[in-house]
Formats: structure tokens, C-alpha cells, sequence
């Protein structure tokens, strides 16, 4: 190859590294850019929380699904999770009468059930995650919606017996919803999760899990161990998704977590090539999470009509995944 030719594809490589390192950010502010000058009151303060609470479940659940990546897992049931976990802890509320503190342990442990039930048969049957927790994410969809019998759980419903519910949702757990606890929580899920991976020896082994189980295996780390820690801590994550999501709407919604399925998924793909990264982490999801929480309410502000939202979120999932292998296969 000619010495020009060498300096032309050296020059190409280093736009597209360039672009692959800071492309999502850079994308981000064109995006706030672009709507402020097109849409009235984007930058408003109040907008600018509505776009932060908006993702704030997305985020959580999101932030779950990266930890199961960084093991070189995919929990696709981390939706089902989120519905069955709103599903029970209003229900413990509603129908049972039960405290705050009672009703969130019983959620988490059902939930934690659902990790566990995840990561043994990923394990021991030796099946695809993605395969595997497609199939859990319809199991756990029908359970949750066969507690619910596939209604809404809300106060003062009427129960099959013809009564009225007389349980009541506490007032303490409503604020777990709103501004501005809800973002709060978020913004701490992403600093822990991000200071776990990327500080912690936990961390550091799931990374090298996700990049070559064999190498880390005979390195002596507890492989399965550790994509057992993955898979319950995706559910966890995915459990306080479900929680806010009920303190946010004050009921449970039928499949209410189903459709934060894709966004969480962008959202965690997307991050893959924040700052370069190359690798699931908690920062990339959180902006991932904000790149699509600013084009969904600036479309919205645009009078875009919602069934083409996902054409949109569909693309950027696409564009980033083109980014991420293509830099994956030719590193």
C-alpha cells in the first residue's frame, strides 16, 4: 500500500474513532440544540425534569440488563421483572393491607426468585442467555398477569368477591415517585453500579466473565458464581423499576414494564460507545437513557405522532449496534 493510501485510511480510522468515542455525546447536543431553536420552552427548567423523570425507569431497568452484559449475558425478562414486581408490591398494599417495609421485601424477594430462576437454568442448561430469558420473559409475563387475573390493582378496585379492596398505598411510598426522589434514586443506581464495575474487583472479574469466560475461568474466578451475582442483581435493578414505576401511577398496570423492554435495551447499546468504552457500563446506559428521553419528548413537543416514535428508537438502537460491531470487528 502506497504511503498516501496509508495516511487516508489512518486519517478515516481516526474521524471514526473520533466519532465512536464521542459521537453519542455530541449527538446529545445536537439534539438539545436542534429542539430548543424548533420547540417552545425545551430548555425550560420544568421540561428538563420532565425528560429526567421520564427516563428514571427506563434508566433503572436499564442499569440491571448492562450488568447482566458485562457478563456476557442478556436479561431480556428484566420487563416481565418490572411488571411483576409493580404487579406485587401494590397488591401487598391494595389487597393485603400490608406496610411499606413488608410489601417492598416481599416484592424483592420475589423478584430476587426471578434472578435466581434465570441464572440457574442459563447455567446449568448451557442455553443462549438471550434465548433463555426471552423464553422466562414470557413465563414471568403470564404470572404476573395471572396474579393481576389481568386487571389493573389500584385502591379501592372491586375484588372477584364483589367487595371493594379497602388496602391502601402509603403516603411514603407515593413519594418514592415523584421529583425528586425518583430521579435521585436513579442518578445513585447509575453511581453504584458504575463504581462496582469499574472500581471493584466484582466488577473488574464480570468484565473479564463478558470478554472470555474460558481465559477467566482458568484464571480461577468463580465464573458461574459471578453470572449468578449478574443475573440477581439484573432482577434487582429491574425490581426498584417495577417499585417507582407503581409509587409513580399509584397502581399496577397490566404488563406495565413490557414496554420499558426496548428502551432499556437501546439505552444500554448505546452506551457501549459513549467515551469508547466498548463495553456495557452504568455512564453509557445513563446517556443512552438521556439521548432517547430528550428525542422522545422533543418529537412529542413536535407534534410527532407516538406510533412513529419507534421508528426512531428502532434506528438510533440500529445505528449505535452498527457502530458498536463494527468497531468490535475491525479493533
Amino acid at each position: 500500500m502506497s504511503k498516501a493510501g496509508s495516511m487516508s485510511q489512518g486519517k478515516n480510522f481516526g474521524v471514526f474513532q473520533f466519532l465512536y468515542q464521542y459521537g453519542t455525546l455530541i449527538t446529545v447536543l445536537l439534539l438539545i440544540v436542534f429542539f430548543s431553536f424548533a420547540a417552545d420552552n425545551f430548555l425550560n427548567y420544568n421540561n428538563i425534569i420532565n425528560i429526567l423523570r421520564a427516563i428514571s425507569i427506563v434508566t433503572i431497568i436499564a442499569i440491571g440488563l448492562t450488568i447482566s452484559l458485562a457478563v456476557g449475558g442478556f436479561d431480556l425478562s428484566v420487563g416481565s421483572t418490572a411488571s411483576l414486581a409493580n404487579a406485587i408490591v401494590i397488591s401487598m398494599f391494595v389487597w393485603h393491607g400490608q406496610n411499606i417495609g413488608v410489601g417492598l421485601a416481599v416484592t424483592i424477594a420475589f423478584c430476587l426468585v426471578v434472578g435466581l430462576v434465570n441464572a440457574l437454568l442459563v447455567i446449568n442448561f448451557k442455553i443462549q442467555d438471550m434465548l433463555m430469558t426471552l423464553a422466562t420473559m414470557f413465563v414471568f409475563q403470564g404470572v404476573a398477569m395471572t396474579y393481576t387475573r389481568g386487571a389493573t390493582v389500584s385502591q379501592n378496585m372491586i375484588m372477584p368477591s364483589g367487595e371493594y379492596a379497602t388496602g391502601k398505598i402509603p403516603d411514603i411510598f407515593g413519594q418514592l415517585g415523584k421529583v425528586p426522589w425518583i430521579i435521585i434514586i436513579m442518578l445513585l443506581a447509575v453511581l453504584v453500579v458504575h463504581v462496582f464495575l469499574n472500581y471493584t474487583k466484582h466488577g473488574r472479574f464480570m468484565y473479564m466473565i463478558g470478554g472470555n469466560p474460558e481465559a477467566a475461568k482458568l484464571s480461577g474466578i468463580a465464573v458461574s458464581k459471578y453470572r449468578l451475582l449478574a443475573y440477581l442483581l439484573s432482577a434487582l435493578f429491574a425490581c426498584i423499576g417495577g417499585v417507582i414505576l407503581g409509587a409513580r401511577v399509584m397502581s399496577a398496570e397490566v404488563n406495565s414494564g413490557g414496554s420499558y423492554l426496548m428502551d432499556a435495551v437501546a439505552a444500554a447499546f448505546i452506551g457501549y460507545s459513549v467515551l469508547g468504552a466498548g463495553k456495557p457500563n452504568a455512564f453509557g446506559t445513563f446517556v443512552g437513557a438521556v439521548l432517547i428521553g430528550i428525542l422522545s419528548n422533543g418529537l412529542i413537543m413536535l407534534s410527532v405522532p407516538y406510533y412513529a416514535m419507534d421508528i426512531v428508537k428502532g434506528s438510533v438502537l440500529a445505528l449505535a449496534l452498527g457502530i458498536t460491531y463494527y468497531k468490535r470487528n475491525h479493533a
